[in-house]
């Protein structure tokens, strides 16, 4: 659910008249709506009070500081993947005992700002990574809180790109090494095993792999449990799918249902990574219509947003709504969206049937709330996209455009 929606034929942002925010604010431009983040923040959250859990939302969603303080407003924690979203994630007002540290690459210095913080844990996925933050919390005279993320070989039937839980996969440790590398941690001085963790993938629209993947967990919690080794946190990861097209995505409640019942007899506080399913319908990318191009073969919308501002649909092919901000009776033509990037594979949809737009024309690129912002570059030394947040009526600008100046403020010549 959002709050997207016409209103005399005008797409709105809640009771934001989104041509509005363009004409105030330029294009390319973010606009998310606090309404659609309220109620998911609601709908995620909620779906598992019937069990102590802590939801950490993956800040690699979308790390926009106003974003990340909404929900250290609403008691939500952090799942995090580097340094860098460590400090976005403290200084928006997520306290360090909410924030869990995952991803396969963490470097020394990642270690010991997260140690110095005093994070939840880290979801370990090598040994080598264990050796690594022993010896560091050692150096600092600390006991580093570890859960290891374990490889449970489920197929979520997702994009390849997007699959993190299969053996050929870079995440985790496997499955058949758990116990014994858990036992090589419960003999390590500087480090205490507080957990497990797993993460199978992303745009998950079946729920049946969750339930798959928690069997798995709850079956190792008693194996590692009759080694003496105490397991209080279980983290099941996210990646609950939304809707970009036809995709019928379940509701949180039905996730809910297929890992509480497993968990519940685990006596574990139960960890929630939810991103995507957070962020990716509360935010839409509006986009102005440069030219229109036609050959002998294709006709090309050109817009002023490209593979540099959404890089979802050039990365993986995937698909976004495109509508137009203002509704006019116009014919159907078969197009490719396109941007100013110099690359054959700057596009933001291709062969899609859609009214065919005039130059100047605004569209709304739609679930464009996760992955969008976050992954953005300066290539061709573009400047990035400002941010807006719409809230009963009214705009914030939560992150100012980048200007041409601020593209070489770092260099030096």
């Amino acid at each position: 659910m959002h709050w997207f929606t016409y209103k005399d034929r005008e797409l709105y942002a809640e009771d934001t008249p989104l041509a509005a925010l363009a004409e105030q604010y330029g294009t390319p431009l973010y606009v998310y709506s606090r309404a659609t983040l309220d109620r998911h923040i609601t709908s995620i959250d909620g779906a598992f009070e019937g069990i102590p859990h802590l939801t950490c939302y993956s800040a690699k969603a979308n790390a926009s500081g106003a974003i990340l303080r909404l929900f250290a407003e609403r008691g939500l924690g952090a799942d995090i993947v580097s340094g860098g979203e460590l400090f976005r994630a403290l200084r928006a007002g997520i306290p360090a005992s909410r924030i869990v540290y995952s991803g396969v690459g963490k470097t020394p210095h990642e270690i010991e700002y997260a140690l110095r913080a005093n994070i939840l844990m880290f979801n370990v996925e090598s040994e080598s990574e264990l050796r690594t933050i022993n010896g560091i919390a050692g150096r600092m005279r600390v006991k580093a809180p570890i859960s290891f993320r374990i490889n449970p070989n489920v197929d979520p039937k997702t994009h390849p790109y997007i699959s993190t839980g299969l053996k050929k996969n870079k995440f985790g440790v496997p499955h058949s090494e758990a116990l014994r590398i858990y036992g090589e941690a419960a003999r390590m001085p500087n480090v205490v095993v507080v957990g497990i963790d797993a993460h199978i993938g992303s745009q998950l629209i079946d729920v049946t792999p969750f339930r798959e993947a928690a069997e798995r967990l709850a079956g190792l919690i008693g194996e590692i449990r009759a080694l003496g080794i105490d397991i209080r946190f279980v983290d099941i990861g996210g990646g609950l799918g939304i809707r970009y097209n036809r995709e019928e995505p379940p509701e949180p409640a039905e996730w809910a249902k297929m890992i509480i019942p497993v968990m519940k007899g685990t006596g574990c506080t139960l960890i929630l990574e939810p991103g995507r399913s957070m962020v990716g319908n509360a935010g839409v990318l509006l986009t102005r219509v440069l030219y229109i191009k036609t050959n002998e073969e294709k006709t090309f919308v050109v817009v002023d947003a490209g593979m540099n501002d959404l890089a979802r649909p050039s990365l993986y092919g995937s698909y976004h709504a495109i509508l137009p901000v203002l509704e006019r009776k116009t014919s159907l033509r078969t197009a490719d969206v396109v941007g100013p990037i110099c690359e054959s594979g700057d596009f933001l949809a291709k062969d899609r049937e859609l009214p065919l737009p005039e130059e100047g024309d605004l569209l709304a690129v739609m679930g464009a709330g996760a992955y969008g912002m976050s992954m953005s570059s300066n290539y061709n030394s573009r400047p990035r996209a400002a941010e807006i947040m719409v809230s009963c009526g009214a705009a914030e600008l939560i992150t100012e455009r980048e200007t041409w100046e601020d593209l070489v403020a770092r260099e030096k010549i």
